[in-house]
């Protein structure tokens, strides 16, 4: 019975780990930025909210550049709640 313990734990664990790390990982910040301009291209903001989507588009594109995806996607994120996507 100890066997099949052992057993089911190593099996659990080998299973567990790359779902936890699949989860946790952010967007690659280039298909988040392919998604942010095709919303752009639908939307139709005033000119504040397109000022500042474009201020949001530029801090995101510098940090996608630097391989910061995780911020670079909150930078799109918060672009796209601003377009209402």
């Amino acid at each position: 019975m100890n066997k099949f313990a052992l057993a089911f734990a190593l099996a659990t664990a080998a299973i567990a780990a790359p779902l936890a790390s699949a989860i946790a990982a952010p967007t690659p910040c280039e298909t988040a930025l392919k998604d942010l301009r095709a919303a752009e291209a639908k939307a139709r903001p005033n000119d504040a909210d397109k000022n500042k989507v474009s201020e949001l588009e530029t801090k995101g594109i510098e940090r996608c550049n630097a391989d910061d995806d995780k911020r670079a996607d909150d930078f799109f994120a918060q672009a796209m709640k601003i377009l209402g996507k």
